[in-house]
């Protein structure tokens, strides 16, 4: 088998970072999650506050109590992800599909918008900057515009 061009192994080793942090969401595995973030990550989610940096938005802690609300699997699939990369920076963007029960009762059926920026640390990809939300109506409501599909 031949070796990918540098772009596509680039781009290949983005996706795989990206793709591991899912699976330890899957797998409600916290410090997995927290493993492919830099110290200095700054998270903008979907749940308040509207930043976490560094310490704050690496707990563990918040991530198992977040997992906790699941009542069974947690489904997470991308739709559309494009990688650009320059250098030793890269960003990727889609449109993710979250799924799942709540031990509310709930049914968790959300697209969500999402964008990573990474770094390359020590020769490794990491997740510095994560931004996921959701469009809201402009309305006057205010409300989440969580009924939309791609």
């Amino acid at each position: 088998m031949s070796a990918l061009p540098q772009s596509q192994t680039t781009q290949h080793e983005i996706r795989e970072v990206i793709a591991e942090r899912e699976a330890a969401i899957r797998d409600r595995d916290a410090r997995r999650v927290v493993q492919v973030h830099t110290a200095e990550t700054v998270i903008f989610d979907l749940a308040p506050p509207l930043r976490l940096k560094g310490s704050d938005a690496l707990d563990p802690k918040a991530l198992e109590d977040w997992f906790a609300t699941w009542a069974g699997p947690i489904g997470l699939e991308h739709r559309d992800l494009d990688v650009t990369v320059a250098g030793d920076l890269a960003f990727a963007h889609g449109l993710l599909h979250l799924t799942g029960s709540r031990t509310s009762g709930e049914q968790t059926d959300v697209w969500v918008r999402q964008t990573f920026c990474l770094r390359r640390v020590h020769g490794a990809w990491r997740i510095v900057h994560e931004h996921a939300s959701v469009p809201f109506y402009m309305d006057g409501s205010y409300h989440a515009a969580v009924d939309l599909k791609p």
